[in-house]
Parts: C-alpha cells; sequence; structure tokens
C-alpha cells in the first residue's frame, strides 16, 4: 500500500490539472489524460470529427475512370506518365495506351531531323524509348547513309584547294550546297549537273573497332582513298561526316514514310 501512495505521489506531480487518476486492483496507476492536448507549446481541443468532415479514400481510376485519368496523365510529361506504368495493372493499362504516347512522340520529334524507323504494329510506348535510345547512338550504319540525302561541302581555304572550292556553288554564293548519295552496294553518286563529281567511281565502307569492354574504341567512314570520315551527332539527331578537306550534312527527312536508319537498335 505505501508503495501505491508513493507511485501515486509520483504521477499526481505530473498530472495536468483536468487529468483523473484511477487504480486498478493490482495497484497500477492509471492516468486518465483530459480532453486537452499539447501541442508544440499550445492547448488544442480534441473534438471527434463531424461526420461531413469524414472522407472515404477511394483509388483514383475507380473514382475518375480512365477516360479522366487519361485526359490527367495528358498533362504529364513522359517520366511522370512511365511512372504512372508502375502504380498497378489498371494505370499501367492507361499509362500505355496508343492514344496517349502518340502526344508524347509528336512532342519527341517535333523539330527533329530523322525520325528512327520503327517495326509494323510497334506501339507508341515502345516507338517513344526506341527513339530515345537512337537518339543517343552515336555510330552511323549503312542505312543510316543510304535512307539520307546529304549535303556536300569543303572547309577552310587553307585545306581544300582552290580549284575545288571554285566549283562549289556554296562557296560562291551562287547556288546551294552540293548533295551527295550513299547506296547499298557501296557505292556513291551525285547530281548530274555537279562539276566537282565529274563522274568518277567512288565507293564507301564503315569501319568501327571496339575495346574490350564493348565501347567503341575508332569509328570512321571512308570514301575511296580520302582521309577518314569521323562522324558525329547533332542535337537534332541528323549526323555530320567530316575530314580536313570537306563535310558532309544528312539532309532533314523527318516526314518520310516508315522512318529512316536500322530497324533495330544499334549500339
Amino acid at each position: 500500500m505505501a508503495e501505491t501512495d508513493q507511485q501515486l505521489q509520483i504521477v499526481r506531480s505530473r498530472e495536468k490539472p483536468n487529468d483523473q487518476l484511477i487504480s486498478d486492483d493490482d495497484g497500477v496507476v492509471v492516468v486518465v489524460v483530459s480532453k486537452e492536448m499539447e501541442i508544440t507549446g499550445r492547448k488544442v481541443s480534441k473534438r471527434p470529427k463531424k461526420k461531413e468532415e469524414l472522407r472515404l479514400l477511394r483509388e483514383p481510376l475507380d473514382a475518375f475512370g480512365s477516360d479522366i485519368m487519361m485526359m490527367i496523365m495528358n498533362h504529364l510529361d513522359a517520366q511522370g506518365v512511365a511512372l504512372c506504368l508502375l502504380v498497378s495493372h489498371g494505370w499501367n493499362e492507361v499509362a500505355s495506351s496508343d492514344n496517349l504516347w502518340a502526344r508524347k512522340c509528336e512532342e519527341l520529334w517535333l523539330g527533329k531531323a530523322h525520325i528512327p524507323r520503327l517495326s509494323p504494329g510497334t506501339s507508341m510506348l515502345a516507338a517513344y524509348s526506341f527513339s530515345v535510345m537512337d537518339a543517343k547512338r552515336t555510330r552511323i550504319v549503312k542505312e543510316d547513309l543510304c535512307d539520307h540525302v546529304w549535303e556536300f561541302r569543303f572547309k577552310k581555304k587553307q585545306e581544300a584547294p582552290e580549284y575545288w572550292r571554285n566549283l562549289d556553288p556554296s562557296w560562291k554564293g551562287i547556288g546551294p550546297p552540293m548533295l551527295r548519295y550513299f547506296h547499298p552496294d557501296g557505292s556513291q553518286s551525285a547530281d548530274p549537273d555537279d562539276l566537282v563529281w565529274g563522274g568518277h567511281e567512288c565507293t564507301f565502307s564503315t569501319v568501327t573497332s571496339f575495346v574490350g569492354d564493348g565501347r567503341i574504341r575508332e569509328h570512321y567512314v571512308r570514301i575511296n582513298r580520302w582521309p577518314p570520315m569521323t562522324v558525329s551527332r547533332k542535337l537534332d539527331w541528323s549526323w555530320e561526316l567530316g575530314n580536313r578537306l570537306c563535310w558532309y550534312s544528312s539532309t532533314p527527312d523527318a516526314n518520310k514514310e516508315g522512318g529512316t536508319g536500322p530497324l533495330f537498335p544499334v549500339w
């Protein structure tokens, strides 16, 4: 009993004015706290929530339906929609819709010089993913060379001979750049009125070497016995080839039916 009195005394020293003390049969003191609680130094009333304040939480897809959810997802960027694919099977079905990703593809392809070739029946989600991956590719292949028309120009005065520069209408400002065409049989041609071309035979090849871990060590395009042409990719997905004498630039053809480039991923 003395021990219980001591416990009671300790509890009373800690209780608040409106707290109640109850001792059970085993002498354990229970503190019944008042209806006021101390939160961040202030007393707030703890009252039962009114019925109208209670809200039943529901799955958004069930609450709004797939059509409204798709309208909502249309306002997300591609990364946001991709995250929606992971929420549930229902969300995945909406977030993978061709209608949704067709708009994302249009936004991605806007202003691009080339659109990658896609297999027939490819979903728009897969088309978007493949386009993003292909845009990072810096290795050019025969399909890229043959699918595009290429502008051809000579470089600095110090490098290209004056005779050739005088035959280049773009150098003299009297016409557009000359054009070059690569063909699947490995040959190259030019327009009939091209003064630089001269009707000579021309062949091309792509050369790629790799290091042990699969990274590209060296990559270039060789035309006849001219100096190798290094390959670069621009932000608009077009290609450039160049050496110390001249350079090639792929002309935009984003509206070309079926797309351009290799059908399967190339790294």
